[in-house]
């Protein structure tokens, strides 16, 4: 299968470049980065596209590559309800095409975000706080955000009650940002590479889920699901969860 890198000289795109071309049944077909021209992914047949690139890039890579009938992969992050609309808008003129968009594709990461939607429903705070490196551009990160997500849905289904809070005056920020009624605390600093705990508490005990990225390596067994995937699930996927059936 010939796959292609968009932000191939970034840190993910570097790690994900090296897993391809180690991989006997993938073919890297082109390494692009700022500057190159998207008219390589047709022009060396590619089947499937990474992204790895920026929240400002990231739409007009996906439109080039859905247009032109090429499956993708994204770990780019910055995907709100209005842009996964607009992805699902483009898709349904391309009903061949499969699209992940992952907000993490480290498996530990993903099996953390799960536990968290499980546990949701049995304590009645929870709070995120989630540590990376220096050089990152968004805060939440993108794994905050779903993982946010799926506890305020499991909330709202099993009918929880407002989280317990005393707090009548702080400095903004001082309770982090809410990921619908889910407080997030997000910390940027060197010698961090992606880690998480979400705090689940409940009267006489408290529950911490934790995952931590060790190096961008690890992320590359979910990379290569998503590519060995994304065309057998047309359409929009969000998470690499709704994969974990084809890990062996």
């Amino acid at each position: 299968m010939k796959v292609a890198v968009l932000g191939a000289k970034g840190r993910m795109g570097t790690e994900a470049v090296a897993a391809i071309n180690a991989a006997s049944d993938l073919t890297l077909s082109a390494a692009l980065d700022l500057g190159d021209s998207l008219d390589q992914l047709t022009k060396t047949s590619s089947k499937v596209v990474v992204d790895f690139t920026t929240p400002e890039s990231v739409m007009k890579n996906l439109e080039f590559a859905i247009t032109n009938n090429i499956h993708v992969v994204v770990g780019t992050t910055g995907f709100d309800e209005v842009r996964l609309n607009q992805l699902r808008a483009l898709l349904k003129k391309h009903p061949q095409v499969g699209a992940l968009i992952a907000p993490n594709f480290g498996l530990g990461a993903v099996l953390m975000m799960q536990f968290a939607k499980t546990a949701a429903k049995y304590f009645e705070s929870a709070e995120i706080v989630e540590m990376h490196h220096a050089h990152k551009v968004d805060a939440p990160s993108g794994t905050a955000i779903r993982t946010a997500e799926l506890i305020s849905t499991s909330r709202k289904e099993n009918s929880k009650k407002p989280m317990p809070d005393a707090t009548k005056s702080s400095l903004a920020g001082a309770r982090g940002a809410k990921v619908g009624d889910v407080p997030v605390h997000s910390i940027r600093a060197h010698g961090y590479v992606a880690h998480q705990e979400v705090v689940f508490s409940d009267l006489g005990e408290t529950l911490t889920i934790r995952h931590d990225s060790i190096n961008r390596a690890g992320f590359m067994p979910g990379v290569l699901i998503g590519i060995r995937n994304v065309a057998k699930y047309p359409g929009l996927t969000v998470g690499l969860e709704n994969y974990m059936e084809a890990i062996k």
